[in-house]
């Protein structure tokens, strides 16, 4: 997970715009959750992860494919910036027709990435 973009809005707009892939999407919040993975052992290190993340999922979720997981992590999201993508990016959403449970997710991992990055920096770049 060396490879990983930065945590910016151009990032952010990324996600948005679907020109990162899934996995990489799940690799950043895995990131900034705190999981890491131990190349050597092959193995997950959780020991970073909230104790609320690690109980129920000890290994990290795929949350593109996981509604629970997105669920969760949507909850997760301080109410103050349940609507930070629109309020500090502009972001209007998807048109009807053009979105399904894949963009919606993927909206959900930005809006919660740019609260982390907010919460743990004071700042968005």
């Amino acid at each position: 997970m060396s490879n990983l973009p930065p945590l910016n809005t151009q990032t952010i707009w990324a996600i948005i715009n679907d020109t990162i892939d899934d996995p990489t999407v799940n690799q950043l919040l895995w990131y900034h959750l705190g999981y890491r993975y131990d190349a050597i052992t092959e193995t997950w290190d959780n020991s970073q992860v909230a104790t609320t993340w690690r109980d129920e999922y000890p290994q990290p979720p795929d949350f593109i494919d996981s509604r629970p997981a997105i669920m969760k992590l949507t909850r997760s999201i301080p109410q103050e910036n349940k609507q930070i993508l629109k309020e500090k990016l502009g972001f209007k959403g998807y048109k009807i027709g053009e979105f399904g449970p894949r963009q919606t997710r993927r909206a959900t991992a930005a809006n919660w990435l740019l609260s982390y990055m907010l919460v743990t920096t004071g700042t968005i770049e």
